[in-house]
């Protein structure tokens, strides 16, 4: 349970647009859209833990639910500008950067701790998956969310956690199933 100040975000993953092949490029894709992309919205605690869930998309009706499960009630709430956090002020402390107007802090208002989280996320789909897809993108983002989490974690007590977590057999196709 998040119960501090939480920086929240969304974000939308997928390769540059115009960059992608022809065949591959879908109409009304640029910007927020969501057919050809993951959305993942990320929620962390200053000094504390990070939450990472792949969402449907990124409508308010869908994030607030998620915000009140993991979030406590009237804790210090920082998010960016997007229309989708309107209504938390009514249940939290919540604080806007405004990163449209060139906004990146306000005193002890940022949103770094999640914008560092994306940026790693970001760059390891780069540069060890170099492909990601959306079918298989939660599990991607819970192997990032242990690395972030367990970042101070001596290599051994992260080997040890991993270790102590391994309940059974992973079969391929338990891997691959749906449900």
């Amino acid at each position: 349970m998040l119960k501090q100040r939480s920086s929240i975000n969304p974000s939308r993953l997928s390769g540059d647009y115009e960059n992608k092949h022809t065949n591959k490029k879908m109409e009304r894709t640029q910007g927020r859209s969501t057919k050809d992309k993951g959305v993942i919205l990320g929620m962390i605690e200053r000094k504390g833990t990070l939450i990472a869930n792949v969402i449907p998309d990124t409508k308010q009706k869908t994030i607030e639910p998620i915000v009140e499960k993991n979030i406590q009630i009237g804790a210090n709430v920082f998010t960016d500008e997007w229309h989708g956090y309107n209504n938390l002020a009514l249940n939290y402390n919540h604080k806007r950067i405004n990163h449209g107007a060139k906004e990146y802090v306000n005193l002890m208002i940022h949103t770094y701790n999640i914008e560092n989280f994306w940026s790693h996320l970001k760059r390891g789909f780069i540069g060890i998956y170099h492909w990601v897809s959306k079918e298989h993108l939660q599990q991607y983002v819970n192997e990032f969310a242990y690395r972030y989490n367990t970042r101070d974690d001596a290599t051994y007590k992260r080997f040890d956690l991993i270790l102590s977590n391994v309940i059974g057999r992973l079969t391929y196709k338990q891997l691959i199933s749906h449900g």
